[in-house]
């Protein structure tokens, strides 16, 4: 099992974000409960994901997901320096974007971390000149901010931190139309289709409800439900629950917690819908499940143990 980094060994629960800068050198395996944007200040490594490596350099910008787990490699005598930016999805609170009216400008965050893993990481952002210096000076002004603590902080951080994805968004905008070949049309009701999906990744486990959603991407509920349709093949609601019950399988296996408090953690207040629903797409219960996962963990260990 690889180390997973909790929330609380960086950031407090009122105001979930971190930044730091450092030297980075060879690290293990290793995930964690938050997102991790990462920004490749100087010099060259090897990026570990899924076990596939893939070589990043000075401009380099990419994004791991929650419960996702990577390593990196660095060549003895080579020297690498990045910027680490972790924070919680509840970062970014629904009303600020609402109010902002960006969700339509978030794609580096919602649609670019969960495209598959050849794709995403084999055609990830890497900045230079201008548009790279306009993404440092934002990260280490937000370094500065976090270091100093003086007044209204948390606020210049948090405005900070969606103006950098903004302007991510808008390079990989950019970067995706050199490559996509679709009408305007299909390209942006692909496009919205993506950022709702990456939305309900960030949030599954907020209290989420059609209409919340479709004031969030001004669509009608109607509209909302179609576009998911056809890109996905399911309904809204079903999108969800697929994207909870997988989440929940990453907790009945990382932590040792009751499934009632894995429900919750998901989004489901009934323990007894959320034990209805994990059997409905798992094909067992989750003490089941976990019991399962752990019996093939001692198999496994009494089959490599020396004789």
């Amino acid at each position: 099992m690889q180390d997973i980094l909790g929330s609380n060994r960086y950031m407090k629960e009122e105001f979930p974000f971190w930044i730091t800068r450092t030297e980075q050198g060879s690290i293990a395996e290793h995930g964690h409960e938050f997102v991790e944007l990462v920004y490749v200040a100087r010099g060259k490594g090897v990026h570990i994901f899924q076990g596939t490596e893939y070589d990043i350099d000075a401009g380099d910008v990419f994004i791991i997901n929650p419960g996702e787990t990577h390593a990196y490699s660095v060549t003895p005598g080579e020297q690498m320096e990045i910027i680490n930016c972790l924070f919680m999805p509840s970062f970014i609170p629904d009303a600020l974007l609402s109010e902002l009216e960006i969700t339509g400008s978030m794609d580096y965050f919602y649609v670019h971390p969960f495209l598959k893993h050849d794709v995403r990481f084999n055609h990830h952002l890497n900045l230079h000149g201008q548009d790279a210096a306009a993404v440092l000076t934002l990260l280490e002004s937000m370094i500065r901010e976090i270091g100093l603590r003086g007044l209204g902080h948390t606020t210049l951080i948090r405005l900070q931190m969606i103006e950098l994805l903004v302007l991510l968004s808008r390079y990989y905008t950019l970067m995706q139309k050199q490559r996509i070949y679709l009408s305007p049309r299909q390209l942006e009701r692909e496009m919205t289709a993506k950022r709702i999906y990456g939305y309900l990744e960030r949030n599954y486990d907020k209290k989420i409800t059609l209409q919340s959603l479709a004031g969030l991407f001004n669509v009608s509920t109607r509209h909302l439900n179609r576009l998911i349709r056809e890109e996905f093949s399911r309904s809204v609601i079903d999108v969800l629950h697929e994207i909870r019950i997988e989440r929940a399988k990453h907790l009945l296996l990382e932590s040792d917690e009751k499934v009632i408090v894995v429900a919750t953690m998901v989004g489901y207040d009934d323990p007894s819908f959320f034990s209805r629903l994990f059997v409905r797409h798992v094909g067992c219960s989750p003490s089941q499940y976990r019991t399962g996962l752990e019996l093939q963990v001692l198999r496994s260990a009494k089959e490599d143990a020396p004789v």
